[in-house]
């Protein structure tokens, strides 16, 4: 939740920004490319520590980090100190993912892990939904144009508590590596990758490049209509600030709904006696095709439909992520925080461009439906390499 109420602050308060700044389209898209190159870095090192350093201790510098360099974003002075800003935010935000797969796949069983990762996935929804409130209380329509720096200022002082609150919880022995032994029992598709020749098995398995594939795909439509749908809204549509703010708290409590019901969906078909795998594979279709709709949304006029329209658009982009994480611990329990490290990197290093390149195009054809139209296809691209590259064997193992 924390997480994702510190990226969005800036896509809420986009509009206002850059008028202060004097920013175009294709430098808003800088800041946010930037943002995906330094979360890939911060991924591939975190990935790495979290197999080495106890999580218990990872976990919250990484929140501490990303909560002051948040806090750090409201005393910006213009596009590079933004840029500074963002880059930073974006490599301790990576701690988040590496070490939350870790903590889930330690304590929950395959067969509950698509549902655990769907409530922990929730809270990047629910982060979604509270940020616009919390910027709406503080701006209140002000023509105040310095007032977007203390939503900055509160959000990232409040991830703070967090730290006391973790280290309250979770006590020195609760996520000790020990726990995993039941993982190697319970899923028959762990990599058997020596300590030594682990990253060459890694590149050399066609299941590793189909979860690239996939997370590339999903990474890519989800964090650009995430950044870029407030501007869609007021500049595209001509809605308020204020609708827009609104809509967005209801577009992701949409998103949590299309995430949590992946995880009951797929728990449910699993235990009427669908595979794993196969229950997985289903969910991750049916929310794809949901996100697919953009192509309509892009060709609708403002009004109810539009907003309908883009809610299961947000429904299907966020559904697809438990599955893809649960298929990352059907790969591997040995190195788990590594290898999901490196997709995460590859995620966010080959789809970070295209903020850039949707600016680009807002600029010269000066609208958004273009980029929104195509985005939605992305994760039934990804789920296209997935099939391809995934072993049959491994499918019907699971």
């Amino acid at each position: 939740m924390i997480n994702y109420m510190d990226r969005q602050t800036l896509a809420n308060l986009a509009v206002r920004i850059k008028e202060q700044f004097s920013l175009s389209s294709e430098q808003y898209g800088d800041i946010e490319s930037l943002f995906g190159v330094t979360f890939a870095a911060g991924s591939l090192v975190f990935g790495f520590l979290v197999d080495k350093v106890s999580v218990r201790w990872l976990y919250p510098v990484a929140l501490a980090g990303w909560s002051i360099v948040g806090m750090l974003t409201g005393f910006a002075t213009g596009y590079y100190s933004l840029l500074v800003c963002r880059g930073f935010l974006g490599f301790f935000e990576a701690g988040h993912w590496p070490c939350a797969l870790v903590v889930t796949q330690r304590i929950l069983t395959s067969r509950e892990r698509v549902l655990g990762n769907s409530i922990l996935q929730s809270g990047a929804s629910i982060g979604a939904i509270i940020t616009p409130l919390l910027i709406q209380l503080m701006v209140r329509g002000s023509e105040d144009e310095s007032i977007w720096r203390t939503p900055f200022i509160v959000i990232g002082a409040a991830g703070l508590v967090w730290v006391v609150f973790w280290f309250w919880v979770v006590g020195p022995r609760d996520l000790l590596p020990p726990v995993i032994e039941s993982d190697l029992r319970d899923n028959t598709s762990v990599s058997s990758a020596r300590e030594t020749s682990w990253i060459g098995d890694l590149f050399q398995d066609r299941r590793f490049w189909g979860l690239v594939a996939m997370v590339v795909c999903i990474n890519t439509s989800w964090q650009l209509i995430r950044a870029w749908l407030p501007m869609f809204l007021e500049k595209g549509r001509g809605y308020s600030e204020s609708t827009a703010l609104y809509f967005n708290s209801i577009y992701y409590i949409a998103t949590d709904i299309g995430c949590i019901g992946a995880g009951i969906g797929a728990a449910m078909l699993a235990k009427r006696g669908l595979s794993v795998h196969s229950s997985r594979v289903l969910v991750y279709l049916v929310c794809a095709m949901f996100a697919a709709l953009s192509t309509i949304a892009a060709l609708l006029p403002q009004g109810y439909l539009l907003l309908a329209v883009l809610l299961l658009v947000g429904a299907g982009s966020l559904g697809v992520f438990p599955c893809y994480y649960s298929f990352t611990q059907e790969y591997s329990a040995t190195h788990m925080g590594r290898v999901t490290g490196i997709l995460s990197c590859l995620g966010w290093l080959l789809s970070a461009p295209t903020h850039k390149l949707f600016g680009w195009m807002v600029d010269r054809t000066g609208t958004y439906d273009w980029n929104i139209a195509v985005l939605g296809w992305a994760p039934l691209v990804g789920l296209l390499f997935f099939l391809f590259l995934w072993p049959r064997a491994s499918m019907k193992s699971e």
